[in-house]
């Protein structure tokens, strides 16, 4: 009898590992474009959508020195946390979305905003941060003092997460030769790419082959969207199959976070656009290799 019970008690250990192990994607959405930034009714919105987790924004910074954060108050610290766990939703990744239209390089108080996010990341259990680069323009692409200042920046704000166990996910923009360059000039551990499938996609380069090339130890997160037309599971301008096995013979794995992919005549329609391609990616690289 005694036999009979660690037999089935292992026989369910075993299926339990294997689930576990089978989730080596998890699906999240972005708050801010589902119209919920730093919005309580993200976490429920996110539960109705049926994806893991929500990468959470820090608010808008225009001509403010600091986010325009909430989770500098207890109360909301307590508030947002609590009500987050109580849904189950996890939060993988905080965003610095303001630097979109904000220009990095001019900011003095760098530092100051990485800690910003750096403590609301630890609030939300989440290691990962995002930084898009696109409000700081071009001439950093090039060498010259633009370059070496962003560089000296990130560099400061990479250190700076990885005294906390933390990452720093920069979009670049760059194909991944350039991006590669990048960050051995930034050397900091801190720092990796928040991959964004679009810009490869919009500049015709091959999201496959750029993703081998980045390599597994360089990609913190992955932006599992496409510019505004349709949604992923009609969009021709990305193969999501072929992607997951480029993503499992790199041995990658992580989270696969929905930016954009909307419906362009339903663009509003957050739960049309944001479930279909939460439910698409979880059939493709939660369900089982495939083709749809």
């Amino acid at each position: 009898m005694k036999f009979r019970y660690l037999t089935v008690l292992f026989a369910m250990l075993l299926l339990a590992t294997d689930g576990f192990a089978q989730q080596r994607y998890q699906v999240a959405a972005c708050d801010w474009m589902m119209l919920k930034r730093q919005k309580l009714g993200e976490f429920q919105l996110t539960k109705q959508i049926g994806a893991d987790g929500v990468e959470m924004d820090m608010g808008g910074l225009g001509k403010r020195v600091l986010f325009d954060n909430k989770l500098r108050d207890p109360h909301f610290q307590k508030l947002f946390r609590h009500t987050a766990d109580s849904l189950g939703v996890q939060v993988p990744s905080v965003a610095m979305s303001g630097f979109f239209a904000q220009n990095l390089i001019k900011r003095d108080n760098h530092k100051d905003l990485a800690l910003d996010c750096l403590n609301t990341m630890e609030i939300m259990g989440a290691k990962v941060a995002f930084l898009p680069l696109g409000g700081s323009g071009h001439d950093w692409e090039k060498a010259g003092g633009a370059r070496d200042t962003l560089v000296q920046k990130l560099h400061d704000m990479g250190e700076l997460a990885r005294e906390r166990g933390m990452v720093i996910g920069i979009r670049t923009g760059l194909d991944a030769k350039q991006t590669i360059k990048l960050l051995k000039e930034i050397n900091s551990e801190g720092i990796k790419v928040y991959y964004n499938m679009q810009d490869d996609a919009d500049a015709g380069r091959d999201i496959c082959k750029e993703l081998k090339k980045l390599g597994k130890k360089r990609i913190a997160q992955i932006h599992a969207s496409l510019t505004d037309s349709v949604t992923l599971d009609n969009d021709p301008r990305v193969d999501m199959l072929k992607v997951k096995q480029t993503l499992d013979k790199m041995g990658w794995s992580g989270w696969l976070v929905v930016e954009r992919s909307r419906d362009v005549k339903k663009v509003r329609d957050v739960k049309h656009n944001f479930g279909t391609n939460v439910r698409y990616l979880k059939k493709v690289f939660q369900e089982g290799a495939r083709r749809l």
